[in-house]
C-alpha cells in the first residue's frame, strides 16, 4: 500500500503575534455549538473589570442555542462563569487548515495553513449551581446508571445460539471422573500379582498406564507402588515406575532358557 507524497506547504504567520484564549467548556454546551449552523449567535462573553481585582468572564448562552434541545431532552443552563489561568510553561498555538472547494477554474486553489495567533490564557466554563443545572446533572446521574444490557423476553423459539447448562465435553469429563472415583479397591495381593505380570511385559511403566490396568484408585495404587517399585525423577526414564531389584523376577525368553541349558550340558561334560 503505497504511502502519499508528502507536499510542502507555506504557513500563513500573519496573525501569529494575536493573543487568543483557550477555553474549555462542558459536553453540552459543545454538543449545542456542533449543532447550530455557522451563522447562528452562540452566545455573549462579558468581562467585569474591578480595580484592584481580577477581571470576572460569563458566557451568556443565546437564545437560539438553548432551544436547540431534543423532545425529552434537559433544559441546559444559560448563565456560566469562566474561571482564567495563565499559560506558563508552555507555547500553544491554534492552527486553521483551509481545503478549498472543487471549482473549474484553470489555476485551481491549494490548501492553506494559517497560524490563528499564541494562547496567552486558558479558561474553564463552568455553570452555576442553580435548579436548572441540578436537573441536568440529576438526569445524567439517572443515565450512567441505567444498564448497558437489558433482559428481553422472546415471544418465539430461537433456533441458532441457544445457550447450553453445560456443555458435552464437561459433562463426559465430570462422569468420567465419577466413575473413577467409584472404584472398588480390590485385594492388595491381587493388585501386586497385576503389577508383577505387567512388569514381566514392560519394565517402566506411567501412573496412567497402571491404573487402566490395574483399575484402582490412583490414590490407593500409589501406596502399593511405594513398597515395591521406584520413581524415576531423571531422564532417559523421567516420571516413571520400575520395580526394584528385589522384585525384578523376570521371564526368561525361549533364547536365553536354551543358552541356559547348554552352560548346563558344558558344566556336565567337564
Amino acid at each position: 500500500m503505497s504511502k502519499e507524497a508528502h507536499i510542502d506547504r507555506d504557513l500563513d504567520l500573519s496573525n501569529a503575534n494575536r493573543g487568543v484564549w483557550l477555553v474549555k467548556v462542558p459536553k453540552y454546551v459543545a454538543s449545542r455549538w456542533e449543532k447550530a449552523p455557522s451563522d447562528m449567535e452562540v452566545g455573549k462573553l462579558k468581562i467585569t473589570k474591578q480595580q484592584g481585582q481580577k477581571p470576572q468572564v460569563s458566557l451568556t448562552l443565546s437564545a437560539p442555542i438553548l432551544s436547540l434541545n431534543e423532545p425529552g431532552e434537559e433544559s441546559i443552563p444559560k448563565d456560566h462563569r469562566l474561571d482564567v489561568s495563565t499559560v506558563t510553561a508552555q507555547t500553544l498555538g491554534v492552527f486553521s487548515h483551509v481545503i478549498p472547494e472543487k471549482s473549474d477554474s484553470i489555476v485551481p486553489e491549494t490548501e492553506k495553513l494559517h497560524m490563528e495567533g499564541k494562547i496567552v490564557q486558558k479558561l474553564e466554563c463552568r455553570p452555576y449551581a442553580d435548579n436548572c443545572y441540578m436537573k441536568l446533572k440529576l438526569e445524567s446521574i439517572r443515565k450512567a446508571s441505567l444498564p448497558a444490557r437489558k433482559v428481553k423476553q422472546l415471544d418465539r423459539v430461537v433456533q441458532s445460539f441457544k445457550p447450553v447448562s453445560d456443555h458435552k465435553n464437561n459433562i463426559e469429563y465430570m462422569e468420567r471422573k465419577k466413575m473413577e472415583g467409584k472404584k472398588a479397591r480390590d485385594d492388595k495381593d491381587a493388585v501386586l500379582e497385576m503389577l508383577f505380570h505387567a512388569f514381566e511385559k514392560h519394565q517402566y511403566y506411567n501412573i496412567k498406564d497402571l491404573v487402566k490396568i490395574t483399575k484402582q484408585p490412583i490414590t490407593y495404587l500409589k501406596e502399593i507402588l511405594k513398597e515395591v517399585c521406584n520413581y524415576n525423577l531423571k531422564n532417559p526414564h523421567k516420571n516413571m515406575w520400575e520395580l526394584k531389584p528385589e522384585y525384578r523376577h523376570y521371564k526368561q525368553t525361549e533364547e536365553d532358557a536354551k543358552k541356559a541349558d547348554t552352560d548346563d550340558d558344558d558344566d556336565d561334560d567337564d
